[in-house]
């Protein structure tokens, strides 16, 4: 757990991310999520760093949980990892996720919080 911490702490420090700096959407950019990765967890199991598969991110990138934004690091056009506290994954059910870049909203996809 103290790794995990340390861990998301320092992502989050960091804030900044490798590969191209662009931080704007040409014409006819799309924001697409095509994989969560973990793609489910157990209620009531700690927080984690949930890495977002697309394309079309840039550095303004945002991870959302539902309607809640994530502190999220951009690693590259094409990958994002935002922290999902503990808190979030405490009851079971399904979570929408979607990135929300430069006013450009993405696909949702399904994370699947599951009882044991």
């Amino acid at each position: 757990m103290k790794r995990l911490l340390a861990l998301f702490l320092t992502l989050m420090t960091l804030r900044c991310g490798y590969g191209s700096p662009e931080n704007n959407m040409g014409p006819g950019m799309v924001v697409q999520v095509d994989e969560l990765s973990p793609n489910a967890a157990i209620a009531g199991g700690s927080g984690f760093l949930l890495t977002v598969n697309g394309s079309g991110f840039s550095m303004n990138s945002a991870v959302y949980w539902n309607s809640t934004p994530l502190i999220t690091r951009f690693i590259a056009g094409r990958q994002l990892v935002a922290g999902v506290p503990a808190f979030e994954v405490a009851n079971p059910g399904k979570v929408r996720v979607f990135v929300l870049t430069n006013g450009a909203t993405s696909n949702t996809m399904t994370f699947n919080v599951k009882t044991n």
